[in-house]
């Protein structure tokens, strides 16, 4: 046998394992009856298909149904369009192949190369003027690395106007600034149920001063906790034209994205903002260039 049928016969081969398993599961959860999947795996070998494919084209299952068993048969979890739990603005969760949710794989991918990959855990998301999508992104950016199977805690680190916990649909009553103020513990991070390697700190009870509370040494102790409890950790930061809170962020996190948003971030207030990330200790590791409406 030459190598070349070799590999053809070895890809046939798992191909046939890979359908297999994906009928089965699907005969498992009730999508598919015994009679059903026999008519499926007739029309798979009459026109050469995959078995979801064929299943799909006979209209027995959905594509939602489909990309489930995937998710499930791969370890990579996400959200049918039905599922309301959480804010549809999380494209990760939602769209997971999106061409916007590529992009932030490829952004997950050049942070694990150039940032974790020296042994740090903590990044900070920080904009001039960006607002909500500065917050849109740190969320989104902690699903994709949770769907990798990295244990990812995502930090609502803006206590002036958060919006994690609207993202995810949480109470707010504790978080960050509870622990800060000693009132609290990371306990009252939520576990995520649909993305089951995803945990979420809101910013919690309201607070006259921000700055103040990032300033003491409760934050130190809670990104030492966090970093031995988690793989990656997340931190979203208000917009720096507003306060200094993103710096202070960023000094505790060492690493930072800097966010622009399309035709709103001037390149003199972005260049002030990476000088100023750069003074308080923390490396810039790139800038992002956001243009989705949605993410405003």
């Amino acid at each position: 046998m030459t190598i070349e049928a070799f590999e053809k016969q070895t890809d046939a081969t798992m191909d046939k394992n890979r359908n297999s398993a994906i009928g089965q599961m699907l005969l498992n959860q009730g999508k598919l009856t015994p009679q059903q999947a026999e008519k499926v795996l007739l029309l798979q070998k009459e026109q050469d298909l995959r078995f979801g494919e064929a299943a799909i084209k006979l209209g027995f299952i959905s594509e939602t149904d489909l990309q489930r068993v995937l998710s499930s048969q791969f370890d990579y979890a996400f959200l049918s369009k039905d599922d309301r739990s959480l804010s549809e603005n999380l494209l990760a969760a939602y769209q997971p192949h999106a061409e916007e949710v590529e992009a932030l794989r490829s952004l997950r991918s050049q942070l694990m190369l150039r940032w974790m990959g020296d042994g740090n855990k903590a990044v900070a998301v920080a904009s001039h003027n960006a607002g909500r999508a500065n917050s849109w992104l740190a969320a989104n950016l902690a699903v994709v690395f949770s769907q990798l199977g990295e244990r990812t805690l995502l930090i609502d680190g803006n206590m002036r106007f958060p919006s994690q916990h609207e993202f995810f649909k949480l109470d707010n009553r504790q978080g960050l600034s509870d622990i800060l103020a000693g009132r609290a513990t990371l306990e009252c991070a939520n576990r995520i149920p649909n993305l089951l390697d995803l945990s979420v700190l809101t910013a919690g009870t309201p607070v006259p001063n921000p700055q103040e509370l990032l300033t003491r040494a409760s934050f130190a102790g809670l990104m030492d906790r966090a970093e031995v409890g988690f793989d990656v950790i997340i931190l979203d930061t208000p917009p720096m034209e507003l306060a200094a809170d993103a710096q202070m962020i960023a000094a505790r996190s060492r690493g930072v994205v800097l966010l622009a948003d399309a035709g709103k971030s001037g390149v003199i207030a972005l260049t002030r903002c990476r000088d100023q990330l750069a003074t308080s200790g923390a490396t810039v590791l790139g800038c992002v260039l956001n243009h989705l409406k949605g993410a405003e």
